[in-house]
């Protein structure tokens, strides 16, 4: 927002520098980005009078007049302009001035004949891009004014960044009173008075309102007899100065009104209001509206509107309509002041790609109890503009009313939160000026920057404060902390050393099992990648899972429009990508969530998605050591999996084969521990792979990191090592192609029970040897007691049980 300095000085004395006042508001949360000061190059131009003009001697071109620059002596200037006539009053740039451009002035000899000095033209000023001729000035001007100071540019002009919280500082009012405050000067608001008919304004107007949600207060005044013309020049420089384009005068007050309330206006040609009746509602299917910008907008239901009798106005809190608005021969006019739902204006003005300033205020918030007050000044401009007689009363429909809140605040919590007392006596200071008003002590006003009123100081460690109604960021004790603390300033709270706890809170469980995965698969030289959760419809298409995935309304793109229901939709084009810029060996992983619909998901609190924190990796080519460099298989992929499970302390996991269209028939696998689901890991199907324009050689693993936490012992319990040796024997079984070697080792530990303390497969041989459809199966198995040194017959007894057992339940065939 831009602020003018000469604006803000008509509402609170500034008696410090322009970077102290800078200083000040960016240290109280009002960011002074950038500083202008229009007038600083126009020094030593001033207002000029044409007292004479005659033909140069020497040049067709030229003119040779006689100037009054107020100096007591007439100057002789050469001039090439033709627009002028005597006595008409322009820009002198006197010699030894420098112009904007950078040109320097100084007696000149043009064609024999002496020139001291330049009449300047509104480009040669730099206050436009193109100019037909020298800038005629308005003839009330005093002669041997500084034009800086004729023009309204003696100002410094600042660029606040407001931030979305803070809309009540989107006025010169609003950041006035920060100004009072933190000068401990007095605010002065404008005074308003008005002169109003015998005749009622609802008798020319009635208002209707139809969505009392979306609306909640409009306001209206009836004018009649104004005349349409230029605003004056004062006007028309303070609006130039915030970069708000002059257009004719009841237009200009209304932007004029918004810049120092705050509160955007609107102002109807009241004979284009069909049936003399305002009516606030939502559009209808189909409905059209020309906004100001002559841009034929179809409408949405969602948008709110101010109609007539019949049809569509304004996009409500957005713009105007075109067919409703004031032109030259306007004389009767209806003033509105409204207060909006916030995110019904921030929907409407994203949907349709406009942003105002209008709109802007009202998505952030606009003070309800201003109304009456802005609408009454926005009267009595125009009046003093354009004419015209004010008829009586306001039409003010005020329905959906809304209360100021109330906030407790504790003095000693004031202290506790700034690490520093704050005396009830400064806070009671600090709140008053800045509008607050203690209950009890005064009813309430009504309004953010109504007259101050101030309380007296107590000696109680509690009040309750009444809250602004423009103030839309304070609502609990902290933000009145807040408050204190800003306007004190933070350089006034004392540097101090944190003070150590006692005991060190334990790392929540959570956060243990994210530090121990991430360290895994580091180990495994996997590195970390963070994507969108939005993904290509196409992206779930490839692996079969776009059924259910849920829409973005408003996405930034197709890429980004539907959430993933898979990692693996970000995974795949991760590795593809790195593939097309020549990577060769990539392993990523991400931890992240993947989302489904919740059943009633949207209905009252309930999430519209289920969210399921995931753990997912990726590999792909080759990895070098000094063994040699191997491409990745379904065997890294699971070794992944497996160190992540070892830094779990999860034990008793089986892999199974798995049916999926995530993956590749010939490797894939369901991780499994006991019944529970822990994830999957697998190779890219050729169709996804196709699909995602991936390599082929992709292998992929994902684990539910919910269910990892319920089978993870992150404090590991240590067992015993045994004093007793033990003794190892190998196994060899023939069993069929679709038998897991899991299958074979969970009976081998069950039927060796409680004798074999391991069991490890060590070779797996598929041949001729043995047989079509048959795989070989080494295992080396360890037995162990704690008691006692085993026997080799107790030993023999143990193996021949299991081979039998083997044999039996899983028709294997002891190898020779």
């Amino acid at each position: 927002m831009k602020l003018s300095l000469k604006w803000l000085n008509e509402y609170v004395k500034v008696d410090v520098s322009v970077d102290e006042l800078a200083r000040k508001l960016t240290m109280a949360g009002l960011e002074i980005e950038g500083i202008a000061k229009p007038g600083e190059g126009l020094k030593g131009v001033v207002v000029a009078q044409i007292l004479a003009s005659e033909k140069h001697p020497n040049a067709d071109k030229l003119s040779v007049t006689k100037i009054d620059d107020g100096s007591g002596t007439p100057l002789q200037v050469v001039c090439g302009a033709k627009n002028y006539k005597v006595g008409d009053k322009i820009p002198l740039a006197t010699v030894g001035s420098e112009l904007p451009g950078g040109m320097k002035i100084g007696k000149a000899r043009m064609r024999d004949v002496d020139s001291f000095g330049m009449l300047c033209s509104s480009k040669e000023l730099g206050l436009t891009e193109e100019s037909s001729g020298l800038l005629i000035l308005d003839p009330s001007l005093k002669v041997g004014t500084p034009i800086a100071q004729a023009l309204g540019l003696d100002d410094v002009i600042f660029e606040v960044n407001v931030t979305p919280n803070r809309s009540d500082a989107l006025s010169h009012l609003g950041i006035a009173r920060e100004v009072a405050t933190l000068l401990g000067a007095d605010l002065k608001k404008p005074s308003t008075k008005l002169s109003e008919s015998s005749t009622a304004a609802s008798s020319k107007i009635e208002i209707k309102i139809e969505d009392a949600e979306r609306c909640w207060r409009y306001a209206a005044r009836v004018i009649e007899g104004v005349t349409v013309k230029a605003s004056p020049a004062w006007m028309q420089q303070r609006l130039g100065a915030c970069g708000v384009r002059p257009i004719n005068n009841l237009v200009d007050v209304g932007n004029y009104v918004m810049l120092e309330y705050g509160q955007p206006v609107h102002v109807f040609d009241l004979d284009r209001v069909g049936g003399g009746k305002i009516v606030v509602r939502t559009a209808k299917g189909g409905e059209k509206l020309k906004t100001l910008d002559e841009k034929d907008r179809v409408l949405d239901a969602q948008d709110l509107l101010i109609c007539d009798e019949k049809v569509p106005m304004v996009l409500a809190g957005v713009m105007g309509g075109i067919d409703s608005g004031v032109t030259e021969k306007t004389t009767r006019i209806l003033l509105e002041a409204a207060t909006f739902q916030p995110a019904t204006i921030r929907r409407s003005s994203k949907r349709h790609a406009l942003h105002s300033e209008s709109s802007h205020r009202f998505e952030r918030g606009t003070d309800v109890s201003v109304i009456p007050e802005a609408i009454d000044r926005l009267a009595a401009l125009i009046v003093e503009i354009a004419g015209g007689t004010v008829l009586q009363g306001r039409v003010d429909n005020y329905a959906n009313k809304k209360e100021p809140r109330q906030v407790t605040l504790r003095t000693s919590r004031v202290g506790e939160l700034l690490g520093v007392e704050v005396p009830a006596q400064e806070c009671e200071r600090i709140l008053s000026s800045l509008g607050f008003v203690r209950a009890g002590d005064a009813p309430y006003a009504g309004s953010s920057i109504s007259s101050g009123l101030r309380t007296a100081a107590s000696a109680s460690s509690t009040s309750t404060w009444i809250v602004p109604q423009a103030r839309v960021d304070v609502s609990i004790e902290e933000d009145l902390i807040e408050e204190i603390a800003r306007i004190r300033g933070f350089d006034a709270i004392p540097p101090a050393l944190p003070r150590g706890l006692s005991a060190l809170e334990p790392e929540r469980p959570q956060l243990a099992l994210e530090r121990r995965m991430r360290s895994a698969l580091a180990g495994q030289g996997f590195d970390e990648v963070v994507n969108y959760s939005f993904v290509a419809p196409a992206d779930l298409a490839a692996f079969q899972a776009e059924q259910g995935a849920i829409a973005i309304s408003n996405p930034l793109s197709v890429e980004q429009s539907v959430m993933r229901t898979t990692l693996f939709a970000s995974l795949v084009p991760n590795i593809a990508r790195s593939v097309r810029h020549q990577a060769t060996g990539v392993r990523f992983y991400e931890l992240g969530r993947s989302y489904r619909p919740h059943a009633g998901g949207g209905e009252g609190s309930k999430p519209v998605a289920q969210e399921t924190l995931e753990l997912a990796g990726a590999l792909y080519g080759g990895s070098r050591s000094w063994t040699g460099s191997k491409d990745a298989d379904f065997y890294d992929a699971r070794a992944a999996v497996e160190s992540v499970l070892s830094a779990l302390h999860i034990e008793g996991v089986t892999f199974e084969v798995l049916d999926s269209p995530w993956y590749h028939p010939r490797a894939s696998a369901v991780v499994k521990r006991g019944d529970v689901l822990l994830g999957t890991v697998g190779e890219l199907h050729p169709r996804a792979m196709k699909r995602l324009d991936a390599p082929a050689g992709v292998y992929l693993f994902q684990l539910d990191v919910a269910k990892l936490l319920e089978s993870a012992a992150l404090v590991p319990q240590a067992a015993p090592l045994s004093k007793f040796p033990s003794v190892n024997r190998d196994l060899a079984v023939v069993v069929p192609v679709a038998l897991s070697a899991d299958q074979v080792r969970s009976v081998i530990l069950e039927v060796g029970k409680p004798l074999v303390d391991d069991a490890i497969v060590f070779d797996v041989y598929e041949g001729k040897q043995v047989g079509e459809g048959k795989k070989n199966l080494a295992f080396a198995l360890r037995y162990r007691s704690a008691e006692r040194t085993l026997t080799d017959t107790e030993v023999t007894e143990a193996h021949t049980r299991i081979v039998a057992e083997v044999s039996k339940r899983l028709g294997a065939a002891l190898r020779a």
